[in-house]
């Protein structure tokens, strides 16, 4: 049973007198517990209403659009109830890692299926009940994302301090039985998981197909704040080069049997390996884009076709002068971009700074985890042009706010510049710079 908190003036259910305050108990004879099952029990044509006002239980009868799930009902929360809390103590937790004196959403873990379904979150399944396995299977929730790490129980067990971890592996089989896609995640702890360890993650995993649709290889994220924690240590240069051999001899085995990568290595591995990003046919639909894999190869290609774009059109450049902060992994190829753009538009002048990240650590190079701090601190005093551009994905989700708690707006007062937030995307990224309006 879920409570309503609004009701849409003029809507279906405000036509058929449901009112702010009700409580809606199922739908059609099927409980409501929250946004999955209102989802989905909503896509038939005639969805009849279980609800109550106090003690009194009614049923209203909604005919709509197949699969229209607009009914004109609000509720508390977009899940309709909490968030489930991760119950894992996982040796790399990130969050375990934060700084103290962040805001109180920084310190949340999240383990939600429902999450997994509606923004792309990775679950362990440790959180997952039978029931709700059951009921990702009878709604077809697909693709899932799950963070398997191992697929050694006893391992799982001690990289997770759970002890159910182990035993939640079993879903796996049952989601692939039923056609459910299974998007995969395995983040490599030195000397834990890797080695013949991750040769044996990845066996095991292949057996999963055509189900599974790809698997993510990458580095534990270390911050310098780990006192107190499983202690665990950086990839050296070589290390990762190896890693990288290890996961595209898998992908190249998958390739050639069943027509499908699989496996891919963050694009972290290559970078402090030192080795060039393969090309976009390596990535296939770049279905691990969010997880750091194939992001640098995509964004560099978007903006070379931007490029080529805008210079057969001949598009008319004034004069321009810009700074650009980005972290340390993605400074060499941003610079590349920059570079590009200058030679093909004289006029424009772009100042790629490399920020490093002392609010966490030099160890964590992603841009997305750059603070405000941090780029005033080592953007103070250049010479920074008409304005500074940062990437968006340096913000939560609301675009308002740095990690550190820092504004856009207190990034630019400390600067004396305008700022503005760059996407994560390479022609989106060469207009910005080139200052043409989309």
């Amino acid at each position: 049973m879920v409570k309503i908190v609004s009701v849409r003036k003029g809507s279906r259910a405000w036509w058929r007198g449901i009112r702010a305050g009700d409580c809606l108990e199922e739908i059609n004879g099927s409980p409501i517990d929250d946004v999955l099952d209102y989802r989905f029990r909503l896509t038939a044509e005639k969805a009849v209403l279980g609800l109550c006002r106090g003690s009194k239980k009614f049923t209203r009868v909604i005919r709509k659009p197949e699969e229209d799930t607009d009914i004109g009902l609000g509720f508390e929360t977009p899940l309709m109830d909490g968030k489930h809390t991760c119950r894992n103590k996982c040796i790399f937790c990130f969050i375990d890692q934060n700084p103290p004196g962040m805001r109180e959403s920084c310190y949340f873990k999240d383990d939600d299926s429902r999450l997994s379904f509606l923004h792309g979150n990775y679950i362990t399944m440790t959180n997952l009940s039978r029931r709700e396995v059951e009921r990702i299977i009878e709604m077809h929730i697909s693709p899932v994302n799950i963070s398997v790490h191992t697929t050694n129980p006893e391992l799982r067990v001690k990289m997770m301090n759970n002890r159910f971890a182990g035993e939640s592996l079993s879903y796996l089989r049952m989601f692939a039985d039923a056609g459910i896609r299974i998007c995969a995640q395995v983040v490599l702890c030195r000397g834990i998981n890797d080695g013949k360890e991750l040769d044996r993650t990845m066996r095991d995993l292949e057996e999963y197909l055509p189900s599974l649709d790809s698997v993510s290889i990458v580095p534990a994220g270390l911050t310098k704040h780990r006192d107190g924690l499983y202690p665990l240590s950086p990839y050296t240069p070589e290390e990762c080069a190896g890693i990288i051999a290890r996961v595209n001899a898998a992908g190249d085995r998958c390739l050639e049997k069943y027509g499908t990568r699989v496996f891919y290595p963050a694009d972290e591995f290559y970078v402090k390996a030192g080795l060039e990003l393969p090309g976009e046919d390596f990535y296939g639909d770049f279905s691990q884009l969010e997880d750091g894999v194939g992001m640098l190869t995509s964004f560099s290609a978007d903006a070379d076709r931007e490029l080529e774009y805008l210079a057969g059109e001949g598009t008319g450049i004034p004069e321009r002068r810009i700074s650009v902060a980005t972290g340390y992994a993605s400074f060499e190829m941003i610079s590349s971009v920059a570079e590009k753009t200058e030679k093909l538009f004289p006029a424009v002048k772009i100042n790629v700074i490399r920020i490093r990240n002392d609010f966490f650590g030099e160890s964590v190079t992603v841009s997305g985890l750059l603070t405000g701090g941090d780029i005033a601190a080592q953007a103070e005093g250049l010479d920074l042009g008409e304005v500074l551009l940062f990437p968006r994905n340096a913000l939560r989700a609301e675009g308002d706010l740095f990690l550190d708690g820092m504004t856009p707006a207190g990034l630019s007062e400390k600067l004396g510049v305008p700022v503005a937030a760059s996407e994560c995307d390479g022609g989106a990224f060469v207009r910005l710079i080139l200052g043409i309006g989309d």
